[in-house]
């Protein structure tokens, strides 16, 4: 049993005639004839009564065409996927992102790429570098948006922008009006971080040493968000990216210091699995990623 062979049934039946069925299908009508009974042979059964100048299908012909009709229209719904999947710009993009990254980078990156591939939306789940690692090999999403080293078999990276990290004190913290700050004098206070398993707390304690000493007492936090307001309401400091404290995050209950040049900073890419079909999406992407105004994001060639 072919496709061709249930065009052929469901031509005849709506038809009622071997010629004009045949003529339907852009075949002969001994070609059509031969097949509809070699079918007939294969299922052992008469799907047709022919009679002098008509053609009727039979009781289980009738349930048959009508299965054919659904198979030749399921059929034609795989083409049109198919044939959908030509235009690699077409359909959703599937985007993991960092916790640390997600609520500060895509609400502008979602503006950009409308402008870059207006009929490429994103479907973006959000969580640990570990888990997205997982995910993009597993082939569960397409891209992933986190921050560097990843190193994963078969995966390209490709840097997008620089991120540096400051220091949030609260309002009439001691600290509040130095105009900037080393690392190193990062400690001795209540410091908050997140919690552990998060890549951006471990670039925090490896940036400022001093953060994991004994006299520094640290306090965890689930988010950024949870800590700026930490830091708000007065329970301690915290360092956290810069994109994360531009308007709309930003607080007057919370002083923002630069740290002292160089600055700790981290670098934030784009990885996708080597073999990826849809190369022309992750073009799309970095152009959006390109086309981004925030003095927060410097741009990597």
């Amino acid at each position: 049993m072919t496709l061709t062979e249930l065009r052929y049934i469901v031509a005849l039946a709506q038809e009622g005639n071997f010629s004009r069925a045949a003529e339907r299908c852009s075949v002969s009508q001994p070609t059509l004839s031969v097949s509809i009974a070699r079918l007939e042979d294969e299922f052992g059964v008469q799907l047709f009564e022919r009679g002098k100048g008509f053609v009727s299908p039979s009781a289980v012909g009738r349930r048959v065409v009508e299965q054919a009709q659904q198979a030749i229209a399921e059929a034609d719904k795989v083409r049109q996927i198919a044939m959908r999947g030509r235009d690699q710009l077409e359909g959703p993009l599937r985007l993991g992102v960092i916790h640390t990254i997600g609520p500060y980078l895509l609400p502008q990156l979602i503006l950009s790429l409308k402008r870059v591939a207006p009929g490429m939306p994103l479907a973006i789940e959000e969580n640990m570098t570990a888990t997205l690692a997982d995910m993009l090999r597993d082939n569960e999403i397409d891209v992933v948006i986190i921050a560097l080293p990843f190193d994963l078999p078969g995966v390209l990276t490709r840097p997008l922008y620089d991120e540096s990290f400051k220091v949030v004190v609260p309002r009439g913290h001691a600290w509040e009006n130095m105009a900037e700050i080393s690392p190193e004098e990062v400690a001795g206070d209540e410091v908050l971080l997140l919690k552990a398993g998060n890549c951006f707390r471990d670039q925090v304690l490896g940036a400022c040493p001093q953060v994991s000493s004994p006299e520094t007492d640290v306090r965890l936090g689930h988010s950024i968000g949870t800590i700026r307001c930490m830091v708000a309401s007065g329970l301690g400091v915290s360092v956290l990216p810069e994109g994360a404290l531009g308007h709309p995050y930003s607080n007057e209950l919370i002083s923002v210091i630069p740290f002292r040049a160089p600055a700790p900073s981290r670098r934030i890419a784009l990885a996708w699995r080597a073999g990826f079909v849809r190369p022309k999406a992750i073009d799309a992407l970095l152009a959006a990623v390109a086309g981004l105004h925030n003095p927060a994001y410097h741009l990597l060639p």
